[in-house]
């Protein structure tokens, strides 16, 4: 990239850190130190507000530069992302925003342990967050610094390692200075920013072809070097069955997944009612599903103007497709106008990372606070304790991100994302949907659940392609790969729900039927909800 490119970017970079920046200093101005302000600014956002925060949460680096990368790179099994990214919304519209936001105060914990043991339950599902959120955070790290490699021609290592260390003390500044409330307001200045950047490129590049979509796609099919395959099924997962099985394996993890992300969930708790939440869902969804369904056009024409090589060359994952289209469209490279764009669009994406990580350490830090210490305490925590632990841990999480975000610069943070969406799936889905849903459900099958998708969902990573055996794995020179799949759901989340299920009917402990009772109605009417 040119010097003009850099310095524009870097110029916009720079503002919207500024702006942030502000917000959360006012924030921090305007705030009373309580747990329930820390956690979910104090439940006064609007469903309109909190659907663009949510939609702002979950459109991550993942959607913007994977997503198309991949679309870029492998046609129609890369679309398939966004399809698995979309439908989970259904599930958490149906199945969990209202009954959440009714049973929980902070956190996924708080649903699970309103009937059971409270301290068991409450450290596994805080351990099985931290770890969601520590996967989900790597992705983010990793599209940073495939945003600075561009920037820089990746000539300069240390300044990448630089940047991520720059975004990780950026996110822990937004958490512990502006808690719930800062970081949802960068939400809805982020999902508005990103919209912007997505609606002008989709519309450039059906400018470029005249509006004609049949056009758009058989151009990216002519350059992709595999011709009309590329339109079809089997260039990403169709080398035989191990391959097809990995695609439902991924299919299954986008689409549970979504309802177990603790920094998804913990949104519900920011609006005052369970019809807010559920309202603020469905504006979720209308923003989300129009953004996905641009990711199409811009990965197709990623392919189409820019072609995969060049994509490729620039990132072997194709984290750097919209940006390099975003030039291309500009007038290419050397042009005022490529600059002008390619620096805006980077600069979108670079507060994508910064919004989307202050949201998931916020989530992170407060398992760590809310469930985890405040169970060691054998005793509920004093509030203004617990809000300390929690930006404490907000700067722990943010040094292990930064760690494993550095070792992992060239995975694709699409696929980095999808990982993240199986652990959630595995371990965090069936514990949820049986609190809510079983009047049997024990404190043994709601431990068993959680740790029998955590770990085997965990494990089965560290013996997978994803880590050794491959020219593309975090260790390329060794190979200690016994599992054959990249993404363990299709093996975990059935685990996750059998262990739950197993426990419980083992378990010698009595159901308490009227904590079931207090429980059913206050998820399906709110009554006493907090």
């Amino acid at each position: 990239m040119t010097t003009e490119h850099q310095t524009l970017a870097l110029i916009l970079f720079s503002l919207f850190i500024a702006v942030t920046l502000g917000i959360t200093t006012w924030v921090s101005r305007n705030r009373h130190g309580s747990a329930e302000e820390f956690y979910a600014g104090g439940r006064l956002f609007s469903p309109m507000e909190n659907g663009f925060a949510i939609a702002g949460d979950y459109m991550s680096a993942a959607s913007f530069l994977g997503i198309s990368g991949l679309i870029a790179l492998f046609g129609y099994d890369g679309l398939l992302y966004s399809v698995g990214f979309l439908v989970a919304w259904l599930v958490v519209l149906f199945l969990v925003a209202e009954l959440v936001r009714n049973c929980g105060r902070f956190t996924l914990a708080d649903v699970v342990a309103a009937r059971m043991n409270e301290r068991p339950v409450r450290i596994a599902a805080g351990t099985s967050s931290v770890v969601v959120s520590v996967l989900y955070l790597i992705a983010q790290m990793v599209g940073a610094g495939s945003l600075v490699g561009l920037l820089l021609g990746n000539s300069s290592p240390v300044a990448r390692t630089l940047t991520v260390v720059g975004v990780g003390a950026l996110m822990v500044v937004y958490v512990s200075f502006g808690g719930m409330r800062a970081t949802t307001w960068i939400q809805i200045v982020k999902a508005v920013l990103l919209m912007g950047g997505a609606i002008t490129l989709t519309v450039l590049v059906l400018l470029r072809f005249h509006g004609n979509f049949d056009q758009l796609l058989t151009s990216a099919a002519d350059r992709s070097g595999h011709g009309r395959a590329f339109l079809g099924p089997g260039l990403k997962y169709g080398g035989g069955w191990t391959a097809r099985i990995d695609f439902m394996s991924l299919g299954l993890a986008l689409v549970l997944g979504t309802a177990g992300l603790p920094h998804i969930l913990s949104r519900f708790y920011t609006v005052p009612t369970a019809r807010s939440a559920r309202r603020s869902v469905v504006w979720a969804i209308g923003l989300i599903g129009g953004f996905y369904l641009m990711t199409i056009v811009l990965g197709f024409g990623a392919a189409a103007l820019v072609g995969p090589d060049e994509v490729r060359a620039s990132n072997a994952s194709g984290n750097t497709a919209v940006p390099l289209l975003a030039a291309f469209l500009g007038g290419g490279a050397g042009t005022t106008g490529g600059a002008v764009l390619f620096a805006f669009v980077a600069a979108i994406a670079f507060a994508t990372i910064l919004a989307v990580v202050a949201g998931i350490t916020l989530a992170s830090s407060a398992s760590v606070a809310h469930d985890l210490y405040a169970s060691l305490k054998r005793r509920h925590a004093r509030q203004r304790s617990e809000v300390a632990v929690a930006r404490g841990a907000a700067v722990g999480i943010g040094a292990v991100a930064i760690a494993l975000g550095l070792l992992a610069q060239d995975l694709n943070v699409a696929f980095l994302v999808g990982l993240a969406f199986a652990v959630a799936a595995s371990a965090n889905l069936p514990v949820l949907l049986y609190s809510l849903f079983w009047r049997g459900f024990t404190t043994r099958g709601a431990v068993w659940s959680v740790y029998g998708g955590l770990i085997p969902a965990v494990l089965l990573v560290l013996v997978s392609p994803v880590v050794s055996g491959s020219a593309e794995s975090l260790f390329p020179g060794v190979d200690f790969q016994y599992f054959p799949l990249q993404n363990p759901g299709i093996v975990s989340i059935p685990l996750g729900f059998l262990a739950g299920w197993l426990g419980t009917v083992t378990s010698g402990e009595e159901p308490d039927e009227a904590k079931h009772a207090e429980t059913e109605v206050r998820s399906l009417t709110g009554a006493g909800a907090v």
